[in-house]
């Protein structure tokens, strides 16, 4: 059972997913920074000055429904949803340049053996 777990987790599939969970949690803590602490306070500051409140927390309905956070959690995801769509486009933009790119020629034997093949069928 070792031996399986061993040649399970050395897979490249395995590792490579572990690589990217791990710098997706690295680059998951700098988006939630840029938009906690840049963008969101930037969007939100008006609706927090016409309200006469300092941090987005105190935005509130009612005393009890924070829409200060609901709003900035929002954000939060169209902004990730945004940068992960331009991350894929880009990538199947790259995928399509390689998959456009005409193949190379054959060796120059095998076009020698394929023109002796269509001489001896049309004779």
């Amino acid at each position: 059972m070792l031996q399986e777990f061993k040649k399970f987790a050395m897979r490249g599939n395995v590792i490579d997913l572990a690589i990217g969970v791990i710098i997706g949690g690295a680059f998951g803590k700098i988006v939630s920074s840029l938009i906690d602490d840049v963008i969101t306070p930037l969007l939100l500051k008006p609706a927090l000055e016409a309200a006469q409140l300092t941090e987005l927390s105190e935005l509130t309905l009612w005393g009890t429904v924070k829409y200060g956070n609901f709003l900035a959690g929002v954000l939060n995801f169209i902004i990730i949803a945004f940068v992960l769509f331009l991350i894929v486009k880009g990538i199947n933009a790259a995928k399509k340049k390689e998959a456009a790119a005409p193949p190379p020629p054959p060796p120059a034997d095998v076009q020698l053996l394929t023109e002796i093949r269509d001489l001896l069928k049309n004779k």
